[in-house]
């Protein structure tokens, strides 16, 4: 099975389409904060609070997967020097 390499723009762009599909199901009150890593060729994806786990998790059911991750309802996964800003309410 041969794999699509996708840019990291491509990657961004698939990633919040899918996200955006799956928004009123990932912004609930218990995944608020949580981070989700998306697979963008099967829309398949899973949560947690740790990305790496998150992606192993998604990996062991999509081998070939192209990954995004976001935290859900904030504007970044993580902030370096700054303050998340929350984009859900």
């Amino acid at each position: 099975m041969s794999q699509v390499t996708y840019s990291g723009e491509d990657v961004a762009r698939l990633g919040k389409a899918v996200y955006d599909k799956l928004q009123t199901q990932l912004e609930s009150v218990e995944n608020m904060g949580k981070i989700v890593a998306i697979d963008i060729t099967s829309g398949d994806y899973e949560i947690g609070d740790d990305v790496l786990v998150i992606s192993d998790r998604l990996k062991a059911r999509q081998p070939l997967a192209e990954m995004w991750a976001e935290r859900i309802g904030f504007n970044a996964v993580y902030s370096v020097g700054g303050t998340l800003t929350r984009t859900a309410p």
